[in-house]
């Protein structure tokens, strides 16, 4: 069911940039009434058509892994294999402000300490009196809508992320699996996000080396009314 606040969202500001390796200029879309006070932004990549589901990506911010290419975890990764996906194809990114799952950055590093103790992802945000995972995506659909959003093919590992937005009004018409990036650094956290919170994650075979892993085939097709 969605929200009044979901509602509420509208396009703030619309400005084209060119970025480096992506051949077309990205409009960058901020936007108006959420409930949540931070700044997520939208990047739009082509022309969005309203006779077929949009390509989506709902990234979480990382400043380690976005910026200075942490090994800690895969999301840097992620953020330039959407990037190219969608330059290629067309679609949008939604980055969202959600730091360490929600908890912020000197909590995530607070949380990373805990790690390097022999504690695992989850259970390290516990330890510092989070939840699991604190992130929300009733804004994500309500940002798609101002767009002129409401089918969408989502680019994820993550279960949580088509749920919400289906929750929220948003038709998720397919899921398509993201590729594992493995390396001797972020394998437990990788395993750990598997195993308790279900992503899904082609994580057989590892060996020593950083490894590029193939994304399984689409996970799951429904039907949009």
């Amino acid at each position: 069911m969605m929200t009044s606040e979901v509602k509420h969202i509208q396009v703030r500001q619309r400005v084209h940039i060119p970025l480096r390796g992506i051949p077309e200029h990205v409009e960058f879309v901020s936007f108006k009434g959420l409930p949540s006070g931070d700044e997520p932004i939208a990047l739009v990549f082509g022309a969005i058509r309203s006779d077929q589901p949009t390509l989506v990506r709902l990234h979480s911010e990382c400043l380690t892994g976005d910026v200075f290419h942490s090994l800690k975890c895969d999301c840097g990764a992620q953020l330039r294999d959407a990037m190219n996906t969608l330059s290629a194809s067309g679609g949008v990114l939604l980055y969202l402000r959600q730091e360490g799952r929600g908890i912020g950055l000197y909590a995530k590093l607070d949380a990373y300490k805990l790690q390097a103790q022999g504690l695992d992802t989850f259970a390290a945000n516990r330890q510092l009196g989070f939840g699991e995972d604190l992130r929300t995506y009733g804004d994500s659909a309500g940002m798609l809508r101002a767009l002129g959003i409401t089918e969408v093919e989502l680019i994820t590992n993550n279960p949580d992320k088509a749920q919400q937005l289906q929750a929220h009004g948003i038709c998720v018409a397919r899921v398509h699996a993201t590729t594992s990036h493995v390396n001797v650094h972020n394998r437990a956290y990788l395993s750990a996000k598997k195993q308790q919170h279900f992503h899904t994650l082609n994580l057989d075979g590892l060996g020593p080396e950083p490894q590029t892993i193939t994304p399984f085939q689409t996970l799951e097709e429904t039907t949009c009314l």
